[in-house]
């Protein structure tokens, strides 16, 4: 069921294809989208990918130079998660291999507060994690979310992944540090979730 032999591994490092679902569309992230996504990380509980408190223009340009440079490398995808409908950027996700063969990965996800409750984490997980697992080589999909993120963790849950345990105070927001909850999915146990994640490179 997946796209492993469509889109290859030299295709998606020079150019990250578009993967297309029923509500939202994942595309690279590129320079006009500078603004709104410093609105969407300056958000007190979203996800940082890497970027220095406070959020500023200069290090969501950087993480955007980054994660082409990163694509090209072969080390991580970043995907903007846009509205279909009126393209609003309603989210970012990144995968980042964990080993030199992509077979272990974690992936992160922040939606913006408007989106969140809506299924657009949902929809752009199976996107994500079918690219993964079928064009990516990854076998194993770990991620972190904080401890009192009710909503996040269910999500996870929903996608059949599995608690592994408690990561204490091993993240830090704002001066303070917080625990995570560490889940894992592999990839025979992706199921129902696969989407077709066909060519749509522009």
């Amino acid at each position: 069921m997946s796209d492993s032999s469509v889109v290859g591994v030299s295709t998606w490092r020079n150019e990250l294809p578009t993967l297309a679902g029923r509500t939202i569309t994942l595309r690279e992230p590129v320079p006009q989208d500078l603004g709104p996504l410093v609105e969407l990380l300056s958000h007190g509980d979203s996800t940082r990918f890497g970027i220095e408190e406070p959020v500023s223009d200069v290090g969501v340009q950087e993480l955007i130079d980054r994660a082409a440079r990163e694509r090209a490398n072969g080390t991580s995808v970043t995907y903007v998660i846009a509205l279909a409908g009126t393209r609003t950027i309603a989210g970012l996700l990144q995968v980042r291999q964990l080993d030199p063969g992509f077979e272990a990965a974690e992936w992160e996800c922040t939606i913006a507060p408007s989106s969140r409750g809506s299924g657009i984490f949902i929809e752009a997980a199976r996107l994500a994690g079918s690219f993964a697992f079928g064009t990516l080589g990854a076998h194993r999909l770990e991620a972190r979310v904080l401890l009192q993120n009710g909503r996040g963790n269910g999500a996870l849950r929903k996608l059949g992944a599995v608690q592994e345990g408690v990561l204490r105070r091993s993240v830090r927001y704002a001066g303070e540090y917080f625990d995570q909850v560490l889940w894992s999915i592999l990839k025979e146990d992706w199921g129902e979730h696969w989407v077709s994640t066909g060519p749509r490179v522009h």
